[in-house]
């Protein structure tokens, strides 16, 4: 007798799947457990994305600060500018004073070097020498020292 079968055969094993299984090996790989675990991580690094946010809007907002409180035309070379510097966190601090004249153009510029101080604010007058008469002065930077 012939061993040889009448027709071919397939090789691959009779599978008795439900609809739901031929439809996810059908698929192209997509899985209900691959989906949530994407929402997964997408949900962990939108919450690091926002701590790391609100950390550095925190940290951008902290530290020293100065405020203007008056200029006062002291002669044609010369203007006081009074200033409140805010936390110094008792540190000395340097700050840039700038005069100006009618025309908003820099007249005068000095830096000046600061005492430590532990209150909140803290408000100086410094003089600032001009070339030519100013019409305002301010405080453009302040940095702990």
């Amino acid at each position: 007798m012939n061993d040889l079968p009448d027709a071919p055969q397939s090789r691959e094993p009779d599978l008795d799947l439900s609809d739901e299984e031929e439809e996810a090996a059908d698929s192209d790989g997509f899985t209900l457990g691959a989906s949530r675990r994407w929402w997964s991580v997408g949900g962990v690094l939108i919450v690091i994305t926002s701590l790391l946010a609100v950390w550095w809007g925190i940290s951008a907002t902290r530290g020293i600060s100065w405020n203007a409180a008056g200029v006062k035309v002291v002669s044609d070379r010369q203007i006081d500018v009074t200033f409140d510097v805010i936390d110094q966190k008792d540190r000395p601090v340097r700050c840039t004073l700038v005069a100006y004249d009618i025309d908003h153009a820099t007249v005068g510029q000095v830096d000046v070097d600061l005492p430590a101080s532990t209150y909140q604010s803290t408000r100086y007058t410094r003089s600032v020498r001009t070339v030519t008469q100013a019409v305002t002065g301010e405080a453009t930077h302040c940095e702990l020292r």
